[in-house]
Formats: structure tokens, sequence, C-alpha cells
């Protein structure tokens, strides 16, 4: 549960590897080996920017591949033109989140010098200005007024009074330039600078003073001074003012220049704004015969990084080739992380590869490109580029050294992670709460809770002040290994260092809730938070849509809002110490209550279970309520209620629920529901646009996807079906670390995709064999210990795996030495595999073919959980 957070600058202005030729083909030595024969091809959204001058020849002679592949693509139509529905996927339905914004890509960008008619006499005030305390201010300006030379040397004094951080001295001698100067426009220059340099130190307060007070006195009635109040707004998030400020331009009878618009749509940027709304004010900007520069295009493409629209960013950056206009390394690493946050990442590689070309890669550019691949669970290719900086000599920042310990923390590899640790501390970067969060939360997931403990303690012993991520990462932790004391004292701890629950604390204990079979408690929590003020997000319902269908460890929904007397009574000792400790309001008594609980689940309690019907119909609650708050589904949903129509009892049950879940998304549901009911020929071309979104998600998320859909094929006697999703896998390499010719690792999967599995991996060695090639001495199919059975090496998919073997008569038997394993040597596989009746039992046929497809009417009179 590691956040990044913004981009740090360094100190240092000179990059090492500027000294030296930049080897252009050194990126290709660290490619996926797969990156060439498995490439995503983009496909950008159905808009492009108005049609631009013809661009200079310059321009023209050297079009990136980054570029050409969005220009290609799209066609010349207004911006405003809403894009294509469709496929739109990604980043949504990828689950991918990101807290993470480049703030500060223009690292390493030469600094433009400013043009400056100051006089030495200025330089000297500026000395005794800063010598001087307020008071005596006055006297050195007077002192001084008839050798200062007009608006030009008060300007000079206002900026570099602003850069270092004396805004009071600075209005104090705008207050006396202002009184000293009579022309009116010599006036507004002195007022749009003062804002200008408020705005950067975000007295965004006193800025709008300044502007009101000119406005007011009729020397603020400039483009300038508008633009500069703009930018003030946009610097601190103040978006909503900024717009207003703009809007009321009109009023004033000014017409907004390229810098006014520069700073608006900066402004939208900085504060989410829609893309749409954004768009809209550069067609305006057009429209309005304002020709766009590098800035434009730059604050456009960081509005397309906060939201990953890949698409779009590619766009216009075509366009700016287009138009003639230089990319910068901020354009570039603006680019390269909203491509990096829409999953693109061989198309982020491509981009990168090429840069060289027209800008040296800086720190930043490898810290978005490491932080993209570790998103995308790419772990060897972000670890690659980590040792390309070290080749070349780029000094790694403080946002570098987290990513990396992250990367670390979450492969379980310590050691190296605290090796990350030592040498940040040793280049002077102390470690922060962004890095104790990474420790926390790998630890965390390894179960290592002393060490969890351990750093916890120490964190605050260093004086590294916990923050919300931190104690909803601790509570998290605690939760899920049913240290739930444990996790009841962190959150009195939280409490009292006035911190308010958010949707990750909030998210982490419905998690809990719902992993305890406790659903109807987890609902009643998130009634709760959403009376708090706090909106849930895809991660909390995910978490209520995968408890539904689990019939042996849910509670029964007819019982909401009562606790068991048995329940009640097994933690009341944990219920009371924790109100007693700390008299608190009473959503934290809600909490400790829950806390209590779940106590009392780890005792062994048995839960109550009830209908698979009502289930659905819950699912069905759940999901309209995510559309009306318009919370978009994602893969994790997706294959959450494919699990619950896996559980169901019936076919008809399965088919009602992705029936119905058809109405919110046909193109998602449409596809699973085809395949359930026998209609590949009918959906087979849609699949394939689903399974070309997945494959640019992570491995991780994409095996969970292709696991989910098999098993409910298989569960309902789609077996030929399932088997051909499985190849589809195969073919796309979603198993790149599960399957070889060697070994089939079946850990993850469940019962019926490891079956379809099974028979995918022996048909692929199969045409091994028959190609004339020799199979590996020693053939192996991992399925793991069992570790949720109560006897260990009993576990069901082994059990499942073991009989469909011995039914096909398949020469595999347990190894000795590990209860999970089934072994078989090469040539005798290769001899059952020739005989003339092994493909018969290989290729599935469907139990169930081409069903009429009948809508089932909803169920009458089942009570549905109130959202």
């Amino acid at each position: 549960m590691a956040s990044t957070p913004p981009h740090c600058s360094i100190t240092a202005t000179t990059k090492p590897y500027q000294n030296h030729q930049y080897p252009q083909n050194h990126f290709k030595n660290h490619r996926n080996h797969h990156h060439n024969n498995n490439r995503n091809q983009p496909h950008p959204q159905k808009f492009s920017l108005s049609k631009p001058p013809p661009s200079s020849s310059n321009a023209t002679k050297h079009t990136t591949a980054a570029a050409s592949a969005a220009s290609a693509s799209s066609a010349r139509a207004p911006i405003s033109q809403t894009p294509a529905p469709f496929p739109s996927l990604a980043p949504d339905f990828s689950g991918r989140r990101s807290t993470r914004f480049v703030s500060k890509m223009h690292l390493g960008r030469p600094k433009t010098t400013v043009n400056t008619r100051h006089t030495s006499v200025a330089e000297e005030v500026l000395q005794l200005a800063l010598f001087n305390g307020q008071t005596s201010l006055e006297n050195v300006l007077v002192s001084f007024e008839s050798k200062l030379c007009g608006s030009d040397d008060y300007t000079f004094l206002l900026r570099e009074l602003g850069n270092r951080g004396e805004h009071e001295k600075a209005i104090k001698c705008f207050q006396f330039a202002v009184r000293r100067e009579r022309r009116k426009n010599e006036q507004g220059k002195l007022a749009s600078a003062m804002i200008s340099i408020l705005g950067r130190l975000g007295k965004v307060e006193l800025a709008m003073g300044i502007f009101e007070t000119a406005l007011r006195e009729g020397y603020g009635n400039t483009v300038y001074a508008f633009s500069a109040l703009i930018s003030a707004y946009g610097r601190s998030g103040y978006y909503d003012e900024a717009i207003k400020v703009f809007d009321s331009m009109k009023n004033y009878g000014l017409k907004p220049n390229s810098v006014t618009y520069n700073a608006v749509i900066d402004a939208c940027g900085k504060g989410g704004v829609e893309f749409k709304r954004v768009v809209e004010i550069f067609d305006e900007m057009l429209n309005g015969g304002v020709q766009p520069d590098r800035i434009t295009f730059n604050s456009l493409l960081a509005v397309c990084s906060r939201g990953g629209l890949w698409e779009a960013a590619m766009n216009l950056f075509s366009e700016m080739v287009n138009r003639g206009i230089d990319r910068d390394i901020f354009t570039y690493n603006t680019l390269l992380d909203a491509v990096c946050k829409g999953g693109q990442m061989d198309l982020a590689f491509d981009i990168m590869e090429e840069m060289p070309a027209n800008v040296l890669p800086n720190v930043v550019t490898y810290s978005t490109m490491i932080d993209g691949y570790a998103k995308a669970g790419r772990f060897n290719d972000a670890l690659n580029l980590f040792n390309e900086m070290k080749f070349l000599g780029i000094g790694l920042d403080r946002v570098s050294y987290n990513t990396l310990l992250s990367i670390y923390a979450k492969l379980g590899r310590f050691e190296e992670a605290l090796d990350i640790c030592r040498e940040m501390e040793g280049s002077g970067i102390r470690k922060d709460v962004v890095t104790y969060n990474a420790l926390l939360g790998g630890y965390g997931k390894q179960g290592k809770y002393d060490e969890v403990r351990r750093l916890f303690d120490e964190m605050k012993a260093q004086r590294v002040s916990p923050n919300l991520l931190t104690y909803s990462t601790v509570i998290d932790v605690y939760s899920k290994g049913g240290l739930y004391e444990e996790a009841m004292d962190v959150f009195r701890e939280f409490k009292r260092a006035g911190l308010k629950a958010d949707v990750v604390l909030y998210s982490a204990l419905i998690d809990a809730l719902c992993k305890n079979g406790l659903v109807e408690s987890a609902v009643s929590l998130l009634d709760e938070m959403t009376k708090e003020g706090i909106r849930p997000n895809v991660v909390t319902y995910n978490s209520i849509i995968d408890a539904f269908g689990r019939s042996t460890t849910s509670e029964c929904l007819s019982d909401t809002g009562q606790i068991s007397d048995l329940q009640t009574k097994t933690s009341s000792l944990v219920i009371e110490r924790g109100i007693e400790a700390d008299a608190t309001d009473g959503e934290d008594n809600r909490i400790i209550k829950i806390f209590g609980q779940l106590a009392a689940e780890k005792g062994g309690q048995a839960k109550k279970s009830c209908g698979v019907k009502q289930e659905i119909l819950c699912i069905l609650e759940v999901f309209q309520k995510m559309h009306e708050l318009e919370i978009k589904p994602n893969v994790v949903t997706f294959s959450a209620i494919l699990n619950a129509c896996s559980r169901c009892d019936s076919f008809e049950d399965a088919s009602m629920l992705l029936e119905e879940l058809r109405l919110f998304d046909n193109q998602v549901y449409g596809v699973a529901h085809g395949l359930l009911m026998g209609y590949r020929e009918n959906v087979w071309i849609q699949a394939q646009s689903l399974f070309d979104e997945v494959k640019s998600m992570d491995s991780s998320t994409a095996s969970a996807f292709y696991n989910a859909l098999t098993d409910m094929l298989w569960h309902f006697g789609q077996k030929r079906g399932a088997q051909l999703v499985v190849l589809e896998g195969k073919r796309r390499q979603v198993w790149e670390n599960v399957w070889s010719n060697s070994c089939l690792d079946l850990h993850l999967m469940s019962s019926g995709a490891a079956r379809a599995m099974v028979h995918a991996w022996l048909l692929n060695i199969r045409s091994i064999v028959f190609e004339g090639h020799e199979l590996p001495k020693l053939l192996s199919i991992l399925t793991g210990w069992g570790k949720h059975s109560k006897v260990v090496g009993d576990g069901a998919l082994k059990r499942a795996v073991e009989a469909l073997l011995t039914g096909m008569g398949a020469p595999f038997q347990l190894a000795k030495c590990n209860l999970g394993r089934f072994i078989s040597n090469g040539q005798v596989v290769a001899a059952w595999l020739r005989e003339s009746g092994t493909l018969k039992l290989l290729v599935l046929h469907d139990d169930r073919t081409h069903l009429e497809n009948t809508r089932f009417q909803e169920i009458p009179n089942l009570q549905t959980i109130p959202l």
C-alpha cells in the first residue's frame, strides 16, 4: 500500500551523463524478451486537435515513432468531439490506482534568462532592503527614490525579494512604487508582477487583495493582471476561482492572450478538472485566433497525465510535431507519465528510446518509467532501468529511491530493500514516511508482523510522523493477519493523532470484515462511511461483491442489523476494553465494536449462510449503486462477479446475473454471457477486443481475469470454451512464469481453471512431440500443499487435478518429497501422447451447446440489502 510522493527537486544542476555521448542503443539491452513479438498497438481516441497551420520543414523531417503512432491513427475532427466509448477499459478497468503526480518534470530544462533592464542602483537597494528590517525599508526607498529608474528597477526589487521569501517587504516596496509611479500602464505592470510573485509564494489571499485594489484604482484592468491572478489560484489548486476570474475578463472587455489561456489550462491541470472542460477552453483559444505554444501543450499533457489519458496525450504530442513546436524534457516526461498510467509500457519504452535524439532523459524520466513498470508488475524491467541509471551516472532522487525500495519490498527481497535504504541515507536522503509505508506494506504482505511492529515503532522514534496511509496500512496488515486487538490499538493511536478516517482505511476495514464472512457488518460500515461524507471507491465495492456467494462464510442478510448473542458475549471483553480506553464518538465506537466482532470470529464461531439467489440480487444492487455514483467497475470487479457465478447453484442463476449486468456494460459482460451460453462464434471477435485490453494490464491482474473466466466456463460445462480461453491466454503470454515446456504451476489457479489449463498444457507439449522435438527429462505439475485445507497436502485443487490425471490415464504420480507436485518422465509422457486415443481425451467438448437465450425474470419477493 505504499504511495509515491510528487517528485522532489535535486540540487545538482548538471547531470553526470550529460558529459559523455549518450548510448542511444543502450535501451535495447533491457527490452522485455517478448516485447517485439507481442506489442500493444495504440488505439487513440476518436478525436484530434483542430487542423494546424502547415508545419515547418524542420518539424517534418524528424517525426518520432511516438508522434507518428498517434497521427497515423487520428482523424481530423474538432478537439471537443467526444471520444468513441469502445474500447475504453484501461486504465479504469485495469484496477490500477496511482497516487503519484509528476509535478516537477521540468528538472533539467534549461532555465530561461529574464531580460532585465534594472540599474546597479536597484541591486544596491536590494542589499540594503535585505539587511534592514521592514521599518527601515521605507527610509531606504525614500533615500534612493531619485536614483531608481522607474518600474524596471522596482520590478527587479519585487522579484528578488519574492525569490527570497520576503513577501512583506515586497508588498511594502510595491506600495511605495505605485504611489511614486503616476502612469497607469506602469502601475499595471507592477501590480501584475506583485500578484505573480505572491502566487508563486502561495499567498493567494494577498494576491487577490492586490488585484482588487488595482482594479478599484483603475490600473488593474489588464490582461496581464488577470492572467497573474489566474496563475496564482492555479498554483494553489483553486481551479474554480481561476476559471471564474477567466470568465470575468469578458465583463471588463478584455481578450485573453496566450499567457491567460496557458494559466487557466495549467490551473485546470493542477485542480483535476475533467479533460472535456479543458478541451473546451483550448477550442475557445483556437477559435479566438490565439496560437498555442509549448507551454500550452505541456499544460494539456499534464491534464492527460493526471487521468492516464494516454491516447489523448499521444494525439497532443502529434499535434505539437505537426505545428513545428519544440518538445522539451517536460513534454516527454509528462507524455511518459500519461502513457505509463495508461498501462502502455511498451509504447512508453519506445518513446523513451527515441528521446536522446531530441532531449536527454533525466532522473524524472527514469523514475516515471520505473514506477510504471512496477505498477504493471514488470519488476525485472524496472530493475533493469535502475541499473541503466547507475551505468549512465544519473543520480537517484528521493522518488527514485522510494520507488526502487517499494519494488524490492513487494518482491519480498528485504535485504536488497534495506540496502537501498542504506544507500539512500548515505547520499544524504533520510527515510521519510513513503519509505516506511513501502516497507510496512511489504513486510505485512509476507506476514512478518514482528517486523511491521518494529518498523512502526522505529519511524516514530525517528520523528517521522505516520500519515493516514501509514495507519491504514498497519491496520490492514494486522486485520488481515487476525491481530485484531493490535489493529484496535493502532486505530486508537490514529484517532489520538487527530486524523480522520478516509476511503483507504474504511476500505481496509470493510475488506477485513468481508474476508471473515461478515458481509452484513461490512455493508453497515459502508453506509456509515457514506454518511460521514466519504465517497467509496471501486476497491470498497469489490470487497463486498467478492464476499457475496461465499455461502459457507457469509452472514444471512435477512438478519441485517443484528449480532448474535454468542458473538456479543464472546467479543464483549475486547469491545469494552476498546471503548473504556478511549471515549470517542459513535463512528469510533462502531469501529471498535467491529474489531471486537472480528476477534470473536477468530475464536471460531460458526457463520450462517443464505441463499444464492439472494446473493445475486445483492450483487446487482451493489452494481446499481456503483453505476449511480459513476464508479467504474474494473477487472477485479469482473473477476469477483465471475467467481460469484462459479459459486452459483445453477446455470440459470449465473446466466441471469450476467444477463442483468449486460445492461451496465455489454462489452465485458456480453462476452462472458455469450461464452457461457455457448455462442462463441457470435462473441469471439468481441472477446478478442476484451482480451486485447486485458493484455495491457499487469500480469497478476490479467492472470486473475483469465482464471475467473475459465473457471466459470468449466464449472457450467463449457469446457471447450474454457480450453480456448486458456489457449488464448497462453498465446498472449499471460502465464509467463507458470507455464513452461517442463512445468505447469497451478498454485494460484482455481479448480476449474486449473483443469482446463492441464488439458491445454498437455495439448501444447503434444504438439512439441509431433514436431519431432524431445520433451524435458522431467515434467512437473505443481498444485501446492493445500494451505487452506485441514490436512497438509490434501487441498481441493490437488484432489481435482489428481482425479483429472487419473481419469485420462496420464502417467503422472505424486512426488515423494513434495505432496503437491505431480511428476513424470518426459519419454513416458511422450509415448502416452503418441497413442491414438490421447488426442480425443485432451480436446475438450462443451457439455452445453447453443442453449436458447432465455432472459430469466427477476426473482420476486427477495429482500435486498440496503445500500
